[in-house]
């Protein structure tokens, strides 16, 4: 029987070196992964932990030994100059690794008592909360990838921590808004501690020296909590006021202000009243919802920016003499050939030119199944390699990658705000010009009326009016809502989309490549005359449509010849392609188009293409397409949701009724051209519909920039989705469904928080001008009212689709393209 590994019990091979020695009694290991951990849990004096141990420990990764050649990477001077930096004058650098499997503070202990034994190493320091280790270590001695492959022997991988400056900006003004956060609740509960006493006993119920004493010892607390704590309050109001908007800091201002400088003036010359409470928990209240608020956009923030840093540090790059060599993933370049090791992600977008595997594209997509991709097929940068070795073709890279042109999508719809936030600010505008003057008129009224009660009445109706949930109500709504779409796949690159989309009344679908796969395939050439042979007339349109991207010549790219290549190829839209080949002129496309004299009817019924010589007629090629498997589903959905379907095609008669019929679609349209696609649309438009358009092809571009709402398919074309409003992230039409709903969700939302909004602020004013409400009680409500917005808005974020998830698979359909 074979011997078990002492430290996690796995089998040790036959033959393994690795041992223990405890109580001069030696153990077999399986690894050197397992040896490291058990030599320094030994040297540490915790042999106890092998008697008193109650389950086995994961066993380390074999393939992430000490071997620094894997690490090497990182040893690059340019790439280290981005978060390595100098640490003292004793030529020591420092850096901040992020840690995989840090789970508590044994796992810190390791680590740090294993690098703090290496040489060269002048210290580490573990972060638990953040799985982050800050290393200190003379170069000169001992390199950054021994690091990394010592941390990847016990079974922790790292890779440098780099924060961009959006980030460390971020994370800077939120350590500061926690502080103020802090300061203010401290501040608060403080004061309140030396109010309560005087509102219980009064000022005739306690002596003066304590009455007096807590009044200034009021005033010491609050000063920090106005002048550390409200100070971005101030500082907007100012912004706002220089800039002729006026914001709802404006009001939140003067009543911090005023009540701060009244309660000051009381203490100082010992007349009037005191408000430092109500100004700290005025202060803390409202610093708690913007808090709470921004951790909610933060939240749904967080898929979006993670697609900024999806793809992977290092690449392994193929030289012309068959080597190996790891470099910097920045530094690959279009052509470049890359070897993907299994576990390993995908560095730049490019296509498999051997091997195929099952890739991870759940980052980009929202679909958590692998998909597989074999020889020929487009891969994408941040996906994660499953099975087997690929070498991929590069063919974008860095900043050309399809990941960030999804990061520059995303920060362009939130760059926009739709119409009804845009309404929310206007009302925000002008509700603070109103409340101002209601307060002027307010302040007048009580002056006259009770002059020892003004002050505090003028704060009421400030604080408790202020417009903090009308301005929450649509901003806190919008993120939630991107956030849950961008989960499931669908990415709005403009916000007036989410919007639209919500009073859909009709969507248009494409066929090729939409309602359809878009994977074209040959069946059956027709040969016209004996001029040429099949195999030749294949070539030929091969050539003709090297230069296309539309999903019709994917099917002619297993007959490229090298030795054929057209010349002045020229493609119209909707039509077909023409070009140059031996001096004669060839079209591939629709019969009226390779032979405009005299168009000939197609051999049978289907989708046919005609490969034409100087307008004669040579060869038929008949192409087969398939439905996608969720097509029916989504057209269901859709009808369900009160919403028109129809089909808009440009391809025959015969095949745009075949896929209608199949899917239920009740309305369609075949042979329509671009132009007349677009006057279609236009038409419909003028009846008062909103209209989503769905295509993927550059024969769309016309009609998807028309539509209320333009959606590309995962596989349009980058034309396509640059005039989208928003994109598909994976081939599942049933999103465009989910889209529809969370759409219309985020818009029920956003009304029901403006309707909260001003609903409370028009109940609150007459209360706080007639006098029954209290400083206090008006910062309490006015931080209710704010928080049950952002709670509401939250509420997306847990969305579920109430469709029944369907028991099996449908079967795929096929349909003549």
């Amino acid at each position: 029987m074979a011997d078990t590994c002492y430290h996690c019990g796995n089998p040790v091979p036959d033959g393994a070196p690795w041992h223990i020695e405890i109580n001069d009694t030696s153990h077999p290991l399986c690894c050197p992964g397992c040896e490291a951990v058990a030599h320094a849990i030994i040297e540490g004096g915790l042999e106890s932990y092998y008697r008193y141990r109650t389950e086995l420990p994961e066993r380390p990764d074999d393939r992430q030994t000490a071997n620094a050649d894997t690490w090497q990477v990182f040893d690059d001077p340019g790439l280290q100059a981005k978060f390595v930096h100098p640490d003292g004058d004793e030529g020591h650098v420092r850096a901040t690794l992020a840690v995989d499997g840090i789970t508590c503070a044994a796992c810190a202990w390791l680590i740090e008592h294993r690098l703090n034994a290496l040489e060269g190493v002048a210290s580490s320091a573990v972060n638990l909360t953040h799985h982050r280790v800050r290393i200190s270590w003379d170069p000169e001695i001992i390199q950054l990838s021994q690091l990394l492959a010592e941390l990847a022997a016990i079974g922790y991988t790292a890779q440098p921590y780099e924060p961009d400056q959006a980030q460390l900006r971020l994370q800077k003004e939120e350590r500061m808004n926690v502080r103020r956060l802090i300061i203010a609740a401290v501040g608060m509960m403080q004061v309140m501690m030396f109010s309560i006493p005087i509102y219980v006993a009064g000022a005739d119920g306690m002596s003066e020296d304590f009455y007096v004493l807590f009044h200034w010892l009021s005033f010491a607390l609050a000063t920090p909590v106005v002048f550390f704590s409200a100070q971005p309050f101030f500082h907007n109001a100012l912004r706002d006021l220089r800039t002729g908007v006026l914001g709802m800091d404006v009001p939140v201002s003067l009543a911090i202000g005023c009540a701060y400088a009244a309660s000051a003036y009381a203490v100082i010359f010992n007349v009037g009243e005191v408000y430092f409470d109500s100004v700290a928990m005025f202060t803390f209240f409202l610093l708690f919802s913007r808090y709470i608020e921004a951790r909610a956009r933060r939240r749904n923030g967080q898929s979006g920016n993670a697609l900024s840093s999806v793809l992977p540090v290092s690449a392994t790059r193929l030289e012309a003499d068959g080597s190996e060599r790891i470099l910097p993933a920045s530094e690959l370049r279009e052509g470049d050939r890359v070897l993907i090791k299994p576990g390993h992600g995908v560095p730049a977008d490019g296509i498999i030119e051997e091997g195929d595997s099952s890739l991870d594209e759940s980052m980009l997509t929202g679909e958590y199944l692998p998909v597989t991709r074999q020889t020929g097929e487009r891969i994408v940068g941040g996906s994660q390699n499953m099975e087997n070795p690929l070498v991929m073709r590069v063919t974008h890279a860095g900043n050309d990658a399809r990941v960030a042109s999804i990061v520059d999508l995303t920060d362009r719809a939130f760059a926009s705000r739709p119409r009804l936030a845009q309404m929310a600010a206007r009302m925000a505008h002008l509700f603070v010009l109103r409340l101002l003057v209601v307060t002027v008129c307010v302040t007048a009224v009580w002056w006259w009326v009770d002059p020892s009660r003004v002050l505090w009445v003028m704060l009421s109706v400030l604080v408790v009016t202020c417009p903090c949930a009308l301005a929450l109500a649509t901003p806190t709504a919008l993120t939630a809502g991107h956030g849950q779409l961008r989960q499931r796949g669908v990415l709005i690159t403009r916000a007036d989309a989410l919007e639209s989309l919500s009073s859909a009344t009709r969507v248009i679908f494409d066929k090729t490549g939409t309602l359809t796969r878009g994977e074209m395939q040959l069946t059956e050439t027709h040969l016209c005359s004996d001029t040429l042979d099949a195999e030749r007339a294949k070539a030929i349109a091969a050539a003709l449509e090297s230069r296309s991207e539309h999903p019709i010549a994917r099917a002619f790219r297993p007959y490229r010849n090298a030795t054929l290549k057209a010349t002045g190829l020229r493609s119209l839209t909707g039509q077909g392609l023409e070009g140059s080949l031996d001096g004669a002129l060839w079209r591939l496309g629709k019969p009226a188009f390779a032979c405009q004299e005299a168009a000939p009817t197609a051999p049978g019924s289907g989708q046919w293409l005609l490969l034409s010589e100087n307008a004669a007629p040579r060869a038929w090629f008949r192409l087969y397409d398939g439905v996608r498997d969720d097509a029916d589903d989504t057209i269901a959905a859709l009808k369900a949701n009160g919403i028109a379907v129809e089909l808009l095609s440009g391809d025959t008669t015969a095949t745009v009724r075949e896929l209608a019929e199949q899917l239920g679609i009740d309305t369609w349209q075949a042979g329509a051209s671009p132009e007349g696609k677009l006057a279609h649309l236009q038409a419909l438009q003028e009846k008062g519909e909103c209209v989503v358009m769905v295509g993927d092809g550059i024969n769309d571009v016309p009609v998807l920039a028309g539509a209320d709402v333009a959606i590309a398919m995962n596989s349009a074309t980058d034309l396509a989705r640059t005039r989208a409003d928003a994109v598909l992230l994976n081939p599942r039409l049933l999103r465009i469904a989910d889209a529809v709903d969370i759409s219309r969700a985020t818009r029920r939302i956003m009304r029901q928080n403006m309707i909260w909004s001003v609903c409370y602020n028009f109940t609150a004013l007459p209360l706080a001008a007639l006098g029954l409400v209290p400083p206090w009680l008006a910062a309490l409500g006015m931080s209710f009212s704010s928080l049950v917005v952002v709670g509401n808005a939250l509420r997306l974020t847990r969305w579920k689709s109430r469709r029944p998830a369907p028991i099996s698979p449908p079967t795929p359909k096929p349909v003549s393209a």
